[in-house]
């Protein structure tokens, strides 16, 4: 599908098959994740604890590869750094399947939290080389594929996981073979790409200038990473120690993996809704504020959830938030950037969310061995709405003094 934006130029990828290479990617971790916690913790019988300590590595492993793969791309063939990052993830997946006791399980899930944010940076940078077609209708795109790839993967990883998981790390793995294969046959657009991009770098050089962010905005900016930062602390908690509360009610783990089936396909309806309906929000401040305020509701349901049904009300609550607020803030935050530093504050956001991602479940399980579950919702909450405490009345005493850059 062609844009009015113009036509595909020889040296730009066609989207459909980078869209193909970010399902395949999604499909194959939503494999993964939503069965690390309840894998160690009920099979190998780990504290939620050192879970905790284990996702901490992969998130923070994440960040790393994010970041070296984000310097790589500026200086490096990407055509070739995603074919080595997809088929190393393979290797990594099929030695998993074949070893996938303690304590080598924490190895390999610190690797492929590395991989995965290699691949991801990689997949979201060539992303910014296509102009065929407007960068929102892009990203949002992407956004759809890799949701759309959550439902796959999370659909059916509690069938797999009952039947075997060694099957299931032998299926991840052929996913990231055929990410590897797609880009052998169709990424190749790239290689001229990267060449045509370090002669413009090289010829702009003396013509580059950096324009620093105003204060005003970095203010706000500065409160909207603490934002994103508490909500994914408490968000992965869903992903981790959530998986074992639902066990421990009695309610099958397939029934845990269908909720995140159930969070991708709102996602999804939710995306299309609102790129309909583009001024449902009539801010992109208000959006946010919604966002936070489903976060921390979805939380308080928590606590009085003790079936299937309830957890899928809470479900459907946080998916609201995360629908609405995530794509929100880094929206804010490129709006409140100038065009020099755009993408030093996206990366900034990406790594705000990761620590936050890193520590989540460590904080949970701490939290959750010494008070119980019922209390960590309880502060999950609170954390939560003390967020609009922040930037509710930062936004109100400084929204007049923004510069904005679209």
């Amino acid at each position: 599908m062609k844009t009015a934006h113009g036509t595909r130029p020889r040296d730009e990828i066609n989207l459909v098959w980078l869209l193909l290479g970010e399902l395949l990617d999604w499909i194959g971790a939503s494999f993964i994740w939503p069965l690390t916690s309840v894998y160690l913790n009920k099979n190998l019988h780990v504290s939620l604890a050192i879970v905790g300590i284990v996702i901490l590595c992969n998130c923070l492993a994440n960040m790393v590869g994010s970041v070296i793969a984000g310097w790589a791309y500026d200086r490096y063939n990407p055509y070739y750094l995603l074919i080595a990052g997809a088929s190393i993830d393979a290797t990594v997946l099929f030695c998993i399947a074949l070893n996938h006791s303690w304590p080598i399980y924490w190895f390999w899930m610190t690797l492929t939290g590395f991989l995965a944010g290699w691949n991801g940076a990689l997949i979201n940078s060539i992303a910014t080389s296509i102009h065929s077609h407007p960068s929102r209708y892009v990203f949002n795109m992407l956004f759809f594929a890799q949701n759309l790839g959550v439902v796959l993967g999370t659909l059916f990883v509690g069938y797999l996981y009952d039947y075997s998981i060694t099957m299931l790390f032998v299926i991840a793995a052929l996913l990231f073979v055929g990410v590897s294969i797609n880009a052998i046959l169709n990424y190749r657009p790239s290689i001229q790409f990267h060449k045509e991009r370090l002669a413009a770098k090289i010829h702009n050089q003396q013509k580059i200038k950096y324009e620093k962010m105003p204060m005003n905005n970095f203010k706000m900016t500065f409160g909207l990473f603490i934002t994103i930062g508490i909500i994914w602390l408490m968000y992965m908690n869903w992903e981790s120690n959530l998986s074992v509360y639902m066990v421990s009610l009695g309610i099958p783990f397939h029934l845990y993996s269908f909720l995140w089936t159930i969070n991708a396909g709102i996602i999804v309806v939710i995306q299309i809704f609102m790129s309909r309906y583009p001024n449902i929000f009539k801010t992109l401040f208000h959006q946010i504020v919604f966002g936070i305020s489903m976060f921390a509701i979805s939380f308080i349901t928590l606590i009085f959830a003790k079936d299937f049904f309830h957890f899928v009300l809470s479900m459907i609550t946080l998916t609201l938030g995360e629908a609405t607020a995530m794509p929100a803030i880094p929206a804010y935050i490129n709006d409140l950037s100038p065009t020099s530093s755009k993408g030093k504050y996206q990366g900034l956001t990406l790594s705000t969310s990761s620590i936050g991602r890193a520590l989540g479940p460590l904080f949970g399980g701490i939290v959750i061995d010494n008070w119980g579950y019922i209390n960590f919702f309880i502060v999950a909450a609170i954390g939560i709405f003390l967020t609009l405490v922040l930037i509710g009345p930062l936004h109100k005493q400084l929204k007049k003094q923004f510069v904005l850059y679209k």
